[in-house]
């Protein structure tokens, strides 16, 4: 080979060094740029954690936003509201025991995520929820009777969002809803309100069997009364008339009777002979 040709070899060794070179730092800066960037996706916040100086007590919004690489690490948080049932299983005032659910909306307070980071970590709802509303639900249904869990639902299930809220509060967590949505009780207390419903169905119906005889009786008693006054009307009539009054009560009932037969469909009417109607009967 000649002089130029090891003089061509040379620069273009040169050259893919210098391009080797340059690969590399293109690579290393993009990794970093890549480490030094991280997304707060929609309806999420993050907290940043600083290696040196522990939790930064500023929110980062939604976007994308630079860090430190191996200094700050971002901790991402959803914010939007979740839903959560928590059951219990509870002695109520008259030591019956109730199964009760209720259905929770909550979301972490925007502004103290740091302070929840530190206290309560990511997963605070699951922390912090199934407890307090445990704790709740006893104290609150220990107040109650059985009786009144149900003819006080909208009562009961008030003082209990209440109460719950306020607890959930202390730990920075806001709750949106709450609702009681299932409230059953065991199968000896279902059992007695079973028979007691029957018990009070048994009763009505005495009572209105009763009603019924009571009615009965005061028309019986009305019915003999009237009987009586007609019989004293009678003995009058003839105390005072005599013979033409049993003539009259004949002659209404053959008026009855003769009405009655002139409806019958086999009963065939003849005029008058020596002044008497006929009445004859075919079908005799």
């Amino acid at each position: 080979m000649g002089a130029s040709g090891r003089e061509a070899a040379a620069k273009l060794a040169k050259t893919l060094n210098t391009a080797a070179k340059y690969s590399i730092a293109l690579g290393v800066l993009g990794s970093l740029l890549q480490t030094s960037l991280y997304t707060v996706e929609g309806g999420h916040r993050a907290v940043i954690f600083n290696r040196f100086t522990g939790v930064e007590q500023r929110v980062v919004g939604e976007g994308t936003h630079l860090r430190i690489p191996w200094v700050q690490k971002p901790i991402i948080y959803d914010v939007r509201t979740r839903p959560r049932t928590i059951t219990s299983v509870t002695g109520t005032k008259d030591l019956q025991m109730v199964n009760l659910t209720l259905r929770v909306l909550s979301k972490p307070d925007k502004q103290q995520l740091p302070r929840i980071y530190s206290r309560l970590g990511v997963d605070y709802d699951e922390r912090v929820l199934p407890s307090i509303g445990n704790e709740v639900l006893k104290a609150i249904v220990a107040q109650y009777n059985a009786e009144q869990l149900l003819t006080q639902r909208e009562k009961v299930s008030r003082q209990i969002r209440e109460t719950l809220t306020a607890r959930a509060k202390s730990f920075d967590i806001e709750l949106d809803d709450v609702s009681m949505t299932h409230l059953t009780f065991g199968r000896e207390f279902a059992q007695a309100i079973e028979q007691k419903q029957v018990a009070q169905q048994e009763a009505e119906r005495s009572r209105y069997i009763v009603a019924i005889a009571e009615q009965e009786r005061q028309a019986a008693i009305t019915r003999a009364e009237g009987e009586s006054e007609a019989a004293a009307l009678v003995s009058q009539a003839l105390q005072e008339s005599g013979a033409g009054f049993i003539q009259l009560r004949r002659i209404e009932a053959a008026r009855e009777i003769a009405e009655t037969l002139s409806k019958a469909p086999n009963v065939v009417y003849l005029p008058a002979t020596h002044g008497t109607n006929i009445l004859l009967n075919p079908g005799i």
